[in-house]
């Protein structure tokens, strides 16, 4: 494994994390967890930013790269929005009015954007985004194919605590698996991961390479990465971003909330841990907590086969008879109209 520096982001080195690993015994995919921090309140800039990581990462061959969850419109770190029970501030309103225009319409022109780079660069991306749905947000992934096609995406379906406030729910309509030419991909997003019934849908829809952008970068989260890999007999790559409170606008446009550390700029906010996980359970690449970084590992998805001849949660080690699982898929929507066929 080598750690070399690439070219500068924003004025901070990023380094690259290369396990380059050789097998005949199947086909093999080089795939890349990027960890790298939004540019807070400037989605243009953050967009450029995802492209230069992303010329990056092919220039090292890989062929499927992941980012983090809410790259694209940002993770409000230490924000409450101005909420406690009962009452909402006037700034908190106004933060929100803020990270609402910072957020994407799906589809859209940044949609689009996104596309062309997948497209341009002939690989398969995944990527975290603040959704807007009219006056609701979604925390969602979207997924591209190497020829620049939009497959899909995905809406977390269960926000964390404070989370709840600012976005909305997903729903069983979207929890896609990809088929595409590195794989079988789909994604779980941050704390979601520890829901095993949504863990075993997605093992149904027989994933392969299983994305989890986060923004949990504590060391037990590692624990969860490997337990999923193992269970599901899969990769996993987790990717988290990297910020320093200089990444976030200073106060007292942005106050930085439930700490009672004196935070400076240099400060670390978010130290990372992004990793890459076998189906074995071992660690490929990472976990890194030392800045931004490409961190890059080559699947021998052979792997997968031997794992599930071990283990196949939803195959020779499933019991039907004794346990089962529905997952009601339909979109849920709030109104249905009887003239556009849509309640029936």
């Amino acid at each position: 494994m080598a750690l070399v520096p690439t070219t500068e982001t924003d004025g901070a080195a990023v380094f690259t994390e290369v396990n380059m690993a050789s097998s005949d015994s199947g086909p093999t995919v080089r795939a890349t967890v990027v960890q790298a921090s939004t540019i807070f309140y400037d989605t243009p800039a953050t967009l450029d930013k995802a492209e230069r990581l992303l010329a990056e990462a092919v220039s090292y061959g890989s062929q499927l790269v992941v980012f983090p969850e809410a790259f694209i419109g940002g993770y409000p770190r230490g924000s409450n929005f101005g909420v406690t029970i009962g009452n909402r501030t006037l700034k908190g309103k106004e933060d929100f009015r803020k990270y609402h225009a910072a957020a994407i319409n799906v589809p859209g022109p940044e949609v689009d954007r996104l596309a062309a780079m997948a497209g341009k660069y002939k690989v398969v991306l995944v990527m975290g985004v603040i959704e807007r749905d009219g006056y609701t947000l979604y925390c969602t992934v979207l997924f591209f194919d190497n020829q620049g096609s939009y497959l899909g995406k995905h809406r977390k379906l269960m926000p964390t605590a404070l989370e709840r406030i600012i976005w909305g729910f997903g729903d069983g309509s979207n929890i896609p698996v990809f088929d595409t030419p590195v794989g079988k991909i789909g994604a779980a997003i941050c704390w979601e991961n520890k829901m095993p019934l949504l863990r075993t849908a997605m093992y149904a829809k027989g994933i392969e390479i299983y994305c989890a952008p986060t923004a949990d970068s504590r060391d037990v989260w590692q624990a969860s990465m490997t337990h999923i890999a193992l269970e599901g007999g899969c990769f996993v790559l987790s990717a988290n971003q990297f910020c320093r409170r200089k990444d976030y606008p200073p106060p007292p446009e942005y106050e930085f909330t439930g700490t009672d550390e004196e935070l400076t700029p240099e400060s670390v906010v978010c130290a990372g841990g992004s990793v890459i996980i076998s189906p074995s359970g071992a660690v490929l690449a990472g976990p890194n907590y030392d800045g931004e970084a490409l961190i890059t590992a080559d699947l021998d998805l052979g792997e997968i086969a031997r794992a599930k001849f071990d283990f196949d949660v939803v195959g020779h080690y499933a019991r039907p008879e004794v346990l089962s699982l529905i997952v009601r898929d339909e979109p849920a929507t709030p109104v249905s109209f009887t003239s556009d066929g849509s309640c029936k």
